[in-house]
């Protein structure tokens, strides 16, 4: 089923977006077999859905982690991140600073739909947020990320996807190793990538329910 899923998500979206499978409602026997089908990339908000993962996904499988991440809990997941799609506070930053043995790629997440019930920051903080991360040489910003409003509006839904675009673009004028978006998931993933996405996290609609 899992195999069959993703090839119809590769057949719609091309061999160019990375295709994150969200497992944190899902066994590790299926995030293995998720492996088998040839997903690369497992995305996990939770530390021990992140460790549990890590111990069975084989080493070229690449873990992201996609939730908020608590300062005091970054030191049991560093050496095993690849990206963090979750960056938007100091403190994270500089604890990777210390506890990290190698560059960690990270996404700022950024709260484009203005909702209260989301994190990260305002679009026009980012800015200012990147310039503070200048002296921290294991944070390697390369792009951004934002969830769209949960709503039947498609056109809020693209707006929401474009403004994060636009804005990478413009950052990445000074910032030239921003260029990516993390943006789509299972309910909206094709109209992000249509906006630019590079990053597509999908749970249900790749994993199952």
């Amino acid at each position: 089923m899992i195999k069959e899923n993703y090839d119809q998500i590769l057949n719609e979206i091309g061999e160019d977006v990375t295709v994150i499978a969200v497992t944190k409602y899902h066994s590790t026997e299926e995030a293995l077999e998720a492996y088998e089908a040839g997903v690369r990339n497992f995305g996990e908000n939770r530390i021990e859905g992140f460790m549990e993962k890590r111990e069975v996904i084989p080493r070229d499988g690449e873990m992201h982690f996609i939730g908020t991440l608590q300062s005091r809990k970054v030191k049991d997941v560093i050496d095993d991140l690849h990206y963090l799609h979750s960056l938007e506070r100091k403190s994270i930053a500089k604890r990777i600073e210390q506890y990290a043995q190698h560059e960690v790629k990270c996404f700022i997440q950024v709260n484009v739909s203005g909702e209260e019930t989301k994190h990260g920051l305002e679009p026009s903080a980012v800015k200012d947020f990147l310039e503070t991360l200048e002296k921290y040489s294991k944070v390697k910003v390369i792009g951004l990320m934002t969830m769209a409003p949960e709503t039947d509006n498609e056109d809020e839904i693209r707006n929401c996807f474009k403004t994060l675009r636009e804005l990478r673009d413009e950052l990445s004028e000074t910032y030239p190793s921003i260029t990516e978006l993390s943006m789509g998931m299972s309910n909206d993933y094709k109209i992000a990538v249509e906006e630019g996405a590079t990053f597509v996290r999908i749970g249900s609609k790749l994993m199952g329910r």
